[in-house]
């Protein structure tokens, strides 16, 4: 997914709708009457027409109007187009008499310049379509001719641009509006004011396609704090040390990695594979249930029973495959006191959820920690459902790292990145090929290789979320996945993705 700005300001910063009625609200005691809107629609147009070819006479654009703001702005920027001899067809689903004063300003000049206005969908072939439906006021689900409208927005064969926010979208969370609710699929989104959390996460993703940011000229003073970030490497360059030729295997730290209960060793194996790629200078493979002598493949893996390893000393991963046994408990609170920084994992989590005792260790700890759950082990740790936690995954993850005092990585589309002292950030990498078995331990892997070489817990956590995305991404451009990738598969275009990182970082001018 691309992320664009119009103007040279941080698109990466994230606001929330409340933040942005804030900013407008402001912005219109200074500028006249439905000016705004027409930069709103100019902005429209002009991107519009850098998704289109060269204006011919085949040239066709359905442009869907609702009934607010976000209407006008998709009938200012109709207007703009078919005065510029583009062939324009709208379907304006509004009550004219109701409109906003600035959209009915709009919708005049759009009946001025040419378009065409028609009931519902010609039955014709498209070379765009502009989503200009509702924009972050809606707050029930698409019903009735909407929805209709949006459905077949969807099965159109030709670009879809959605204006400030894919129709359906909740612009806060990227959760669909309503139970049973629809959003419009766009291939790129124009946002305005301020770019927002939920064209990032949940269903954001899928929804929003690539994301471009205009301002529409207002000040920056008008910005308050952004309520989160996205996470790109600009957030996590500063952690870059390149290796010094008079270094070895001991500069670059140990790494305990813990798990493995019977039947479940591939996801130690995972894991410590992964950070030995990723650079840990030994790698130590704790099983819970039989040890093997080695791993085959590789074979620097030093393969120990869980009970013998040291765990007050370098980084520790703990709850690959761990199971929930006593012994697990045990191997897990051994890992909770001791332990000078923690990576916890898939049963490590499952087995805090369950044991308030664990809960309160968890909590006390003032070492570093990093926790790393799915949606389902996150409502565990959190005491609630997995429709709670998606429904608002921003603070889903804030309250894991206050209740626990400990940076958090919630996975999934667009994982968020909290830390108790820090503004959350939004991954910006992945797809589906990160949705196979195994991708879980993968990353926990990672992030242990990059604490046992020496990074602080919030880049790492950073840095590895975004690497383990990355490299799905450039698996899957060359052909691997995402059908049938597997995270075994995963673990070398990681290590290429980190190496080209740090070559790429400690060739920038400081």
């Amino acid at each position: 997914m691309a992320i664009g700005c119009a103007d040279q300001r941080n698109s990466l910063d994230l606001h929330s709708v409340a933040q942005v009625r804030a900013i407008e609200a402001s912005a219109l005691s200074s500028v006249g009457p439905g000016i705004l809107m027409q930069r709103a629609g100019a902005a429209v147009a002009r991107h519009a027409l850098t998704l289109l070819p060269e204006i011919t006479k085949d040239l066709h654009v359905l442009v869907a109007a609702g009934p607010g703001n976000n209407g006008g702005d998709a009938l200012e920027a109709a207007a703009i187009l078919a005065q510029q001899g583009v062939a324009v067809t709208i379907i304006h689903l509004a009550d004219d008499i109701r409109l906003p004063a600035d959209a009915r300003m709009a919708l005049t000049r759009a009946r001025q310049s040419g378009a065409v206005f028609v009931a519902s969908l010609p039955g014709k072939s498209w070379s765009l379509a502009i989503d200009g439906l509702f924009g972050v006021g809606l707050t029930r689900p698409l019903e009735g001719h909407y929805r209709e409208l949006a459905t077949q927005l969807n099965q159109l064969r030709c670009p879809v641009l959605a204006i400030d926010v894919p129709s359906g979208l909740d612009a806060d969370t990227g959760g669909i509006v309503g139970s049973d609710g629809l959003a419009v699929r766009a291939d790129a989104t124009l946002t305005f004011i301020a770019n927002k959390p939920g064209l990032h996460t949940l269903h954001g993703r899928d929804s929003a396609g690539d994301v471009v940011v205009d301002y529409l000229g207002i000040e920056p003073i008008l910005f308050p704090k952004p309520i989160a970030r996205l996470n790109t490497p600009l957030a996590f360059a500063d952690e870059v040390r390149p290796r010094l030729h008079a270094s070895h295997k001991g500069s670059y730290g140990d790494l305990q990695v813990i798990g493995g209960a019977e039947g479940m060793s591939g996801a130690v194996i995972l894991a410590a594979r992964m950070a030995l790629m990723a650079g840990a200078g030994r790698v130590f493979a704790g099983f819970a249930g039989p040890a093997p002598a080695y791993d085959s493949l590789h074979p620097e893996l030093m393969c120990r029973h869980a009970d013998d390893l040291r765990v007050d000393h370098g980084a520790v991963v703990i709850g690959p495959g761990l199971g929930m046994s006593r012994h697990a408990h045990d191997l897990l609170g051994r890992a909770l006191s001791f332990a000078p920084t923690l990576v916890i994992d898939a049963d490590g989590l499952n087995l805090i959820a369950a044991e308030p005792r664990l809960q309160s260790r968890l909590a006390q700890r003032r070492a570093h920690t990093l926790l790393t759950p799915h949606p389902l082990e996150a409502a565990r740790l959190l005491g609630t459902d997995v429709h709670a936690v998606q429904s608002d995954r921003l603070s889903s993850a804030n309250a894991l790292a206050q209740r626990y005092h400990a940076t958090v990585i919630l996975k999934g589309s667009g994982s968020i990145i909290a830390h108790p002292d820090n503004i959350p950030f939004i991954n910006t990498t992945g797809n589906p090929a990160l949705a196979t078995a195994g991708s879980g331990d993968v990353l926990a892997g990672l992030c242990g290789a990059l604490l046992a070489q020496g990074w602080s817990v919030r880049g790492c956590a950073l840095a590895a979320t975004w690497l383990h995305g990355r490299a799905a991404d450039q698996m899957v451009a060359d052909g691997i996945g995402p059908t049938g990738a597997t995270a075994s598969e995963l673990t070398p275009w990681i290590r290429k993705a980190l190496n080209k990182f740090v070559s790429e970082t400690s060739a920038m001018p400081r």
